[in-house]
């Protein structure tokens, strides 16, 4: 890996390569063509230099500069600021605040039984994997108003859920046994130029790009 020194000249995305908070960060970078390096490394035994700047060691860290942010959300919000062409976000603060608050709830909802799946013990990764379909399926009209989660245009909501649905398969959930409809958008993300360049190797292997 690059040194501090050379991070700190040169935007930088540090990640694990199986992070789902990274890979909404990675699609981002890829959606608004940022240049940038992504380098990638093993959780349980992060780098040295990672330690220094970010004494967590979590995934996704973003180094430009003297800036470290270590927040996924946070992290893309700043993507969309510092470049904001195309932009992800309405401009409006009433829909930019009503796009955060769907966000949280998300996370709330759906990203914390992902959690629970990937990080718990048979009995309670059962019990969440049954609720995070069932949630998805009750959901199925939202996804079936518009294009895009809750609009006609692509947007930062959309970066957060796609690296969730591809996660599906992974787990056990098939996404045609979730609804068509929430198929077709998963389909209509993972299609996308942006979304196929953020894949990691790691992540490539956990489900198949539409044909």
């Amino acid at each position: 890996m690059a040194n501090i020194n050379t991070r700190k000249s040169v935007m930088t995305l540090l990640s694990s390569p199986d992070c789902v908070m990274s890979h909404c960060a990675r699609f981002v970078l890829h959606e608004k063509g940022i240049a940038a390096d992504i380098e990638y490394y093993d959780p349980a035994n992060p780098p040295e230099d990672l330690l220094e700047l970010n004494p967590n060691g979590t995934s996704p860290t973003l180094i430009e500069r003297e800036l470290v942010l270590y927040d996924s959300r946070i992290i893309m919000e700043y993507l969309d600021e510092r470049f904001p062409h195309p932009p992800l976000h309405q401009m409006d603060p009433v829909s930019r605040a009503n796009t955060r608050m769907i966000i949280k709830r998300i996370d709330q909802d759906w990203y914390e039984l992902l959690n629970e799946i990937l990080h718990s013990g048979e009995k309670k990764s059962a019990r969440a994997k049954k609720m995070l379909k069932e949630s998805l399926i009750a959901a199925t009209p939202i996804f079936n108003a518009q294009p895009y989660f809750m609009s006609d245009e692509f947007a930062i909501i959309d970066c957060v859920m796609a690296p969730l649905l591809w996660r599906l398969p992974s787990i056990g959930i098939e996404l045609n046994s979730v609804s068509d409809e929430i198929t077709h958008y998963a389909h209509r993300l993972f299609s996308r130029k942006a979304f196929k360049a953020s894949l990691s190797d790691v992540e490539k292997e956990m489900a198949e790009l539409p044909k």
